[in-house]
């Protein structure tokens, strides 16, 4: 193989008849970090590691899914999708998919593994936001985030108060321990920081989920990370409701940028199928803006919640029927 090649794959989801797998094919990688310091100056070394990226255009990409082979291009960005149906019924959990980049000459020039996330059969299924929604990120304010980015490690990044507790909540909610509710986390921040997010998610014990993240980027870009149009988001998240048309939908998110505006929208389309929406408020300035938009999904029969301490959350969840806090008598 050669080593003018690096193929990343992200986790994918689906089930049995729609199956998603994604990734990039770059010029190399960045070596993975293996310690965590509490030192800026290694912090911002790491940091810029993830966008001194090459992505390689017009490269062909093969995906090896037990007995299926299939093939597709990558585009201008280095980005990949699959997208099949199964041969044969799928079961829930992990499963590992192989990727292959090859060369002109119809050889391997480079591999890489990932896996696809195949949801048990739950009756609800939870989309969350992660910057200034789970992962403290003053997403609102270019500076600020940077600093946070550069100054920080995915182990020394903030986390709001109670929102492993609550998490580990909704993963349970009305379902059995071996078969946990779904999540998935839809976000603006760029799949450079993919390894980054799994690090911080790891190490704040919150719910392992798939990653819908946004287009990567340059070094000479990173003054505009975090950044994405409406619609990007609104899709990446109206194709998980396409995939999963039995779920019910509980969709996080926060008032820094424009996720109350996002779900109004999906509210409209998809009304019943979401139970709830929870906006974590961040930006006061954008309460208005915010109160109107959730006006516009309580008109759908949703319930929703705007909410600045996590255990307000948990309380309004447990008045509706959501969750269980037997046992916890701080939010009882």
């Amino acid at each position: 193989m050669s080593n003018t090649a690096a193929v990343k794959i992200y986790h994918g989801y689906g089930h049995t008849h729609d199956l998603i797998v994604f990734g990039h094919v770059f010029s190399k990688l960045p070596r993975p970090r293996r310690r965590y310091r509490n030192n800026i100056f290694v912090n911002i070394l790491q940091l810029l590691r993830l966008f001194f990226v090459r992505p390689l255009a017009g490269v062909h990409v093969r995906l090896v899914w037990y007995d299926q082979l299939l093939e597709t291009v990558t585009e201008k960005d280095g980005f990949f999708k699959f997208e099949w149906q199964a041969t044969h019924e799928v079961a829930a959990g992990w499963h590992q998919a192989n990727v292959s980049a090859m060369g002109e000459k119809g050889d391997v020039i480079a591999k890489g593994q990932g896996l696809v996330f195949i949801p048990h059969s739950t009756q609800y299924a939870f989309i969350s936001d992660i910057d200034d929604t789970i992962m403290i990120s003053h997403s609102g304010t270019i500076g600020k985030r940077l600093k946070e980015l550069f100054v920080k490690n995915p182990h020394t990044r903030s986390m709001f108060d109670d929102v492993a507790r609550y998490y580990a909540l909704l993963g349970a909610a009305h379902t059995q321990p071996e078969a946990p509710n779904p999540f998935f986390y839809v976000s603006s921040s760029e799949w450079n920081l993919y390894d980054y997010l799994h690090d911080f998610f790891d190490y704040n014990n919150l719910p392992e989920g798939a990653f819908l993240l946004n287009q990567v980027k340059r070094w000479h870009e990173l003054w505009k990370t975090g950044k994405t149009k409406h619609e990007g988001k609104l899709l990446r998240i109206a194709r998980i409701f396409n995939v999963f048309p039995k779920q019910r939908f509980v969709l996080f998110g926060d008032n820094s940028q424009s996720d109350p505006a996002i779900y109004a929208r999906l509210a409209e389309k998809h009304g019943d199928r979401i139970l709830a929406v929870y906006i974590r408020e961040v930006n006061a300035d954008n309460r208005e803006a915010t109160l109107q938009s959730l006006q516009a999904i309580e008109a759908k029969g949703i319930h929703t919640l705007l909410f600045t301490n996590s255990r307000d959350a948990i309380v309004h969840s447990a008045r509706i029927g959501l969750v269980e806090t037997e046992g916890l008598p701080e939010v009882s």
